[in-house]
């Protein structure tokens, strides 16, 4: 008997060890935001309405029906006239970028946004960095741009650093994915994640309309993050990472293909759209959020979508009817998530993700108004809508933040954030946040002053490029 109680009470005290060494590692498996800052480029590289018509009509393979596609693209996609570009393009060297052009847009981006990171978060240095990753999707240099941070701020031998390419516009949800597995074997560790786009070299001077839709949406940004692990400085955090759910759909050839780099006819290099991608947006969404919703919904909304589903299911088999698309099936996600930061890539993406999860106006204004404000700028998009929820004060301690993201091969990419502390900084939308939010329903700029290319006449004339040249 003795040595039976002695069994079972050696049996309890290993489940128990087991249980709490459990514990003390997910405890220090936690991944805090300590700091972010996003980059705002000088107005020399300003994108006005003029200056775009210029870039334009330099293209001398473009005709009237191009000019007109591209001015119904720029004024139905939320962009507005303050967005930036890269200096070569502004300058007119788009068809002649050189490795300088490509490395002065980098370090520009890069150092000025880790520069105000250093500076806000005073109590980490460069030396105090265990982990580096930077994303980059367009551009890989050797020596690498995450190598590139290191010799400029002299950090340490030892720290892990990675570079990431190819990765599409979720890149910086992917490299939080990376950190945030690194920080399973490092304790105690600090991560810098640096996300931008190159543009310098990648404008498209050909004529093909599903790769002239790039020249439209994408624009010069980026941003850095701090995050850590190290629950002593968890007083400090904007947020705490709890859920992460990835999920690649490149194995559908429609999927791969709809956001891919490649040569058109001509030999011109670009990034070609098709009709596809929201589509591939729609699917990969679809299938991540059935691996995140059981994670943050609670139980009576699951319980309440497995009844409203079993129901629509009689009553279908009965009737002999599809059921109405608000039928009770859609889950809803506002009773796990406070808002909703929709990777702000286009128009019609974040409308149709908007309207496919039953958002408001108010839910998806945070990445109409970054849109409209900084345009698509990639992996670094994120956080230029964070920032605009940020500069609104609409960011309180306790509320969850739903970061989704979508990019090339193909890929969705879903993060929830929990709000550490109230959080009210203005950061990079300081000029303008009392601005905004703007009616994008009004006439656009760029129809006000070149709507007249639409007119009938024109198709009875030879069309000349110099009528759009503003000097």
């Amino acid at each position: 008997m003795g040595i039976l109680m002695a069994t079972c009470l050696l049996a309890l005290f290993y489940g128990f060890s087991c249980l709490c060494k459990l514990l003390l590692r997910r405890r220090d498996q936690a991944c805090y935001l300590l700091a972010y800052e996003c980059h705002m480029p000088p107005d020399d590289m300003k994108l006005s309405a003029d200056s775009c018509v210029k870039i334009v009509s330099r293209n001398r393979n473009l005709g009237l029906e191009e000019f007109r596609f591209l001015l119904k693209t720029i004024t139905h996609s939320g962009i507005g006239e303050e967005t930036y570009c890269a200096r070569n393009i502004i300058q007119g060297r788009e068809e002649t970028a050189t490795r300088e052009d490509e490395l002065a847009e980098m370090d520009g981006i890069i150092f000025d946004a880790l520069d105000k990171l250093f500076a806000r978060a005073t109590s980490i240095s460069p030396s105090q960095i265990d982990i580096l990753v930077v994303n980059v999707s367009m551009f890989s240099p050797a020596p690498s741009l995450s190598s590139r941070i290191v010799n400029r701020y002299k950090m340490r031998d030892d720290i892990k650093s990675f570079n990431l390419s190819g990765m599409g516009c979720s890149a910086s949800l992917i490299a939080i994915d990376v950190v945030q597995n690194l920080f399973k074997s490092h304790k105690n560790a600090n991560a810098i994640v640096v996300s931008t786009e190159s543009l310098a070299p990648h404008w498209y001077c050909g004529v093909e309309k599903s790769m002239m839709l790039t020249n439209c949406l994408f624009r010069s940004g980026g941003c850095a993050m701090l995050l850590t692990n190290n629950r002593s400085l968890k007083h400090q955090a904007k947020l705490k990472l709890n859920h992460l759910v990835r999920m690649h759909t490149g194995s559908n050839d429609e999927a791969y293909n709809c956001c891919i780099q490649v040569e058109d006819e001509s030999g011109n290099r670009g990034f070609r759209l098709t009709k596809y991608l929201v589509k591939a947006a729609t699917q990969g969404f679809t299938k991540n959020l059935q691996v995140l919703a059981p994670k943050i919904l609670p139980l009576r909304e699951i319980l309440r979508y497995l009844v409203a589903s079993r129901f629509n299911n009689i009553r279908t088999s009965i009737i002999s009817q599809k059921p109405k698309a608000d039928g009770g099936l859609r889950l809803n996600l506002k009773t796990g998530i406070e808002h909703f930061c929709i990777h702000p890539g286009g128009r019609a993406i974040i409308d149709g993700i908007g309207k496919s999860l039953g958002l408001s106006d108010y839910d998806v204004e945070p990445s109409r108004m970054a849109l409209h404000r900084f345009g698509n700028t990639s992996g670094a998009g994120f956080w230029y809508a964070l920032g605009y929820m940020e500069a609104k004060k609409r960011l309180k301690k306790g509320n969850r933040i739903l970061m989704s993201g979508f990019g090339a091969g193909f890929k969705c990419n879903n993060i929830v954030w929990e709000v550490m502390k109230d959080l009210d900084d203005v950061n990079v939308w300081k000029d303008c946040i009392d601005s905004y939010p703007r009616d994008l329903n009004q006439v656009s700029p760029f129809m006000e002053k070149y709507g007249w290319i639409h007119d009938d006449d024109l198709g009875f004339v030879r069309f000349d490029m110099s009528l759009l040249v503003i000097e």
